[in-house]
């Protein structure tokens, strides 16, 4: 907190405004102090820019395990945040308008969102990898066209998925049997995010360019202004215009028009390679071709993902509330672990894909072996901090005896098995770097989705326990982890791209 809103806040409470009301009032002027604050740090920003130099992070010298702690720890951060407004905005909708609401913009709302974001986010990627190995190889040409194509892409991908999913909105809450008493609210949610979709995927995408240019502070400090734009409007739009589940969708998409203008400034205003010109923004059929080969079976192992997990949580369903409010809690309580991991496989995906561009061999190799390693130490210390104090976390969240006792059970089953997960992400992450993603997708969606709901299908109509559910998690871990092991070290697939590109540069040479 700022010296500034520290003695705002201090003048407030030394006048006694200690009344609910009061207190109200306190929030949203402390809130509109905010939003002059952001205004008159965009406006810098716009101005001066902000230094690249400071920001970026040479991934393609020197040592590997700081330059990835470097490149990591700004994407957690991100993850992070994100996570604080999810569980902000929660309160916020849950205290204030009530429990319907919450529903309306969860459950079924939320899936759907995060199947479509997931995928697109998936799709982004490709963009991502394509632009890190344009970077490494330095060839500023090639690094041009993707990024434009990378952004016509999206704007346009954005723009069929905002109309369809707008029209036919109520239409798949329906097929979902989402409740009547939520439905109006439901659809006025979705429609109103699918109408910022576009701004969404902007952000990701611009994010995506700049993290694979090896600047991963911006899109944090971006996001960061986001997500503060987001809660601050969320209260003035309850607390104050009382416009319900229209405000708190309307406030969401006045936050990712921010972040997307942020990161488009970013891009538009720098003097590196990757500058776009609004002029050059068009699509380059041979770039696109590459970025769907990588990005189309990550937004569809994604999606997969979500559709799996809706699978096992319609089983939760079915052992009833107690059950449901544990499983919602381990929820929260591991995603620390799945955003750690995810950053990393992130990051890997990033390294890889430069020193793969810039035909640094060793290093690629050398950096899966230093991310495996500290992933797995990192995870190692998660999980036995989960196993011990779960008891007490799981208070946190509840009050309920036979809540608590039944997600202690579920998370003292999973936590030793989180250590299984890091190869499945890091390989994966590096395969991806390098361009090969078809037999890891395939390795993923077999090992992981296909795996739990074959079990659930044949497994819990025979013993219909939440032991049944939660021991799936394990066994798709480990099954996969070896696959992916396997084919990584006997098959060699980063080797045989090393081949390819050794080839295809001598023929250029030639």
């Amino acid at each position: 907190m700022t010296d500034d809103v520290k003695h705002l806040w201090l003048i407030y409470r030394s006048a006694g405004f200690i009344s609910a009301y009061n207190q109200k009032t306190i929030m949203i002027n402390i809130s509109i102090h905010f939003l002059f604050m952001i205004e008159s740090y965009i406006d810098g920003i716009v101005k001066y820019g902000v230094n690249m130099k400071s920001n970026k992070v040479d991934v393609l010298n020197g040592s590997i395990a700081k330059q990835l702690m470097l490149f990591f720890f700004p994407i957690l951060f991100g993850s992070l945040f994100q996570q604080i407004y999810n569980t902000t905005g929660a309160i916020i909708v849950g205290k204030f308008i009530g429990k319907y609401a919450l529903a309306a913009v969860g459950g079924s709302t939320a899936s759907l969102l995060n199947l479509s974001t997931g995928f697109a986010i998936g799709v982004a990627s490709g963009g991502s990898v394509i632009i890190a190995q344009a970077y490494g190889n330095r060839d500023n040409e090639k690094l041009s066209k993707a990024v434009h194509t990378a952004l016509s892409f999206g704007v346009i991908f954005g723009l069929i998925i905002s109309i369809v999913m707008f029209i036919f909105s109520e239409k798949i809450l329906i097929f979902l049997q989402v409740p009547s008493e939520i439905l109006d609210d439901s659809t006025t949610y979705l429609r109103i995010l699918y109408v910022g979709f576009v701004s969404s995927l902007v952000f990701n995408m611009g994010s995506g360019i700049l993290r694979a240019v090896g600047d991963t502070k911006r899109p944090l400090y971006f996001l960061i202004i986001a997500v503060i734009v987001n809660i601050i409007l969320d209260i003035v739009f309850v607390t104050v215009f009382h416009l319900g589940v229209f405000g708190v969708g309307v406030s969401v998409i006045i936050a990712q028009t921010v972040s997307a203008l942020l990161v488009l400034n970013a891009l538009i205003n720098t003097e590196f390679e990757y500058k776009v010109n609004i002029k050059k923004m068009k699509i380059d059929p041979q770039i696109l071709k590459n970025i769907l080969i990588i990005g189309i079976p990550a937004g569809i192992q994604a999606s997969l993902f979500a559709i799996s997990n809706l699978t096992v949580q319609s089983s939760v369903n079915y052992l009833g509330a107690d059950y449901v409010a544990a499983w919602t809690a381990l929820s929260k309580i591991d995603s620390v672990y799945w955003m750690t991991i995810a950053s990393f496989g992130i990051s890997i995906t990033t390294f890889v894909a430069q020193n793969f561009g810039a035909r640094k061999h060793d290093r690629v190799k050398d950096s899966i072996k230093v991310c495996i390693t500290i992933a797995s130490i990192i995870t190692i210390i998660i999980s036995v901090v989960l196993y011990t104090l779960c008891p007490w976390i799981y208070r946190l969240f509840l009050s309920d005896y036979n809540v608590i006792q039944i997600g202690i059970k579920i998370l003292r089953m999973m936590a030793p098995f989180y250590i299984t997960y890091v190869a499945i992400e890091i390989i994966a992450g590096a395969l991806r770097g390098v361009g090969d993603t078809i037999i890891p997708t395939v390795i993923t969606l077999v090992g992981i989705c296909a795996l739990r709901i074959l079990w659930i299908f044949i497994m819990f109509g025979r013993y219909p326990q939440i032991e049944t559910i939660a021991i799936c998690y394990p066994i798709s871990w480990v099954a996969t982890s070896i696959i992916f092991t396997l084919y990584y070290l006997i098959l060699r697939p980063i080797d045989k791209k090393f081949a390819i590109q050794s080839k295809e540069f001598t023929k250029v040479e030639a």
